[in-house]
């Protein structure tokens, strides 16, 4: 039996193994996920990010109950965690963290590491994406470690992207300053039974009305009044404001039905398709990148590319200077 026909079927020793050839990115990994890719495009792909300390990986957890408890659906979660600087390996554990999900065979989580990458999502993501989708999983849900460019990464990988709050981290308006919220569907402040969660509700709301204005303020003769906005679109997704308390299992019967209202929004308007488009473009952006760098590296001796590199370090010629000169293959 071939390695793809073992993942259509469900082997999840298979699945584990293509898991980890995708994430390692080796030739049998790409070329299965090469013959599994016309069996993607059925998952619904939810994102879920925030600041550390806002109770991600207990919210996660309560979902995927959720949806194993309520649905036939099968859940996969890929839980992105900040590498070990010593192996490279993911270092927070959230598999240990939800075990609550262990013994159910409609439940597959993946732990991987960063590995440095940008903002905290590994490039490989989407691979492991992939497999999950062809693998059969309906609801899989990416978990990222919440730091700088990752909400927005994830934004790009997801249909729907929940951004977590909690309060009394220090920051009412962290997410407002980092510019989270352009890129949330749905906003959840988690850890609701915490003092503070008005503050933190007030300041969501706020921002959300200045991105979707429903009302404008004027004053005439010295009185406020509030009158409706003159132009609204309809077909605008304004991000609902969910409160949680996670541990509780409280408030995710509301996020559900919130996440189900955003497929049917992104079914109706054609956003669906739209960000599939999107996202399959960037992974292209960042395959071509790679495939580019790596043609680049080969014909290019190392010991030259290192004696450049040593160049630009003493301040012989600048990074500019030296890329033109690789690339016109003048390397005296």
């Amino acid at each position: 039996m071939s390695f793809t026909q073992s993942i259509l079927e469900g082997n999840r020793l298979a699945l584990a193994r293509l898991l980890t050839q995708a994430e390692n990115d080796s030739a049998e990994g790409r070329a299965a996920l090469t013959e599994l890719f016309q069996y993607t495009g059925r998952a619904h792909l939810i994102g879920v990010t925030g600041a550390p300390g806002t109770g991600k990986s207990s919210l996660v957890n309560q979902l995927a109950l959720y949806y194993r408890k309520n649905t036939d659906k099968k859940v996969a979660i890929v839980a992105v965690d900040p590498s070990s600087p010593f192996t490279g390996g993911a270092v927070l554990g959230d598999r240990v963290r939800m075990r609550d999900l262990s013994g159910d065979s409609g439940v597959f989580i993946r732990s991987m590491a960063t590995r440095g990458a940008l903002g905290g999502i590994a490039q490989k993501t989407a691979s492991l994406v992939q497999v999950f989708d062809a693998a059969g999983y309906e609801i899989i849900i990416i978990e990222t470690v919440g730091a700088g460019q990752s909400e927005v990464d994830v934004a790009r990988l997801a249909h729907t992207t929940i951004v977590v709050e909690a309060p009394g981290l220090g920051d009412e308006i962290q997410a407002i300053k980092a510019g989270i919220l352009e890129i949330a569907d749905i906003l959840v402040i988690n850890k609701a039974d915490r003092p503070g969660v008005e503050n933190t509700e007030r300041a969501l709301r706020s921002t959300l009305e200045l991105a979707h204005p429903t009302k404008r303020v004027v004053r005439h003769h010295g009185a406020t009044m509030s009158m409706a906005a003159p132009t609204i679109d309809s077909t605008m997704w304004i991000p609902p404001i969910v409160k949680t308390i996670a541990t509780e299992g409280k408030g995710i019967d509301e996020l559900v039905q919130s996440i189900a209202k955003h497929v049917e929004h992104l079914r109706q308007s054609g956003d669906w398709a739209a960000r599939d488009h999107a996202r399959l473009g960037s992974e292209m952006d960042l395959l071509i990148r790679e495939a580019l760098m790596d043609r680049f590296l080969e014909n290019i001796p190392q010991k030259k590319y290192d004696e450049m590199i040593e160049k630009v370090a003493n301040r012989n010629i600048s990074p500019y200077e030296a890329i033109k000169l690789l690339l016109n293959g003048n390397l005296k």
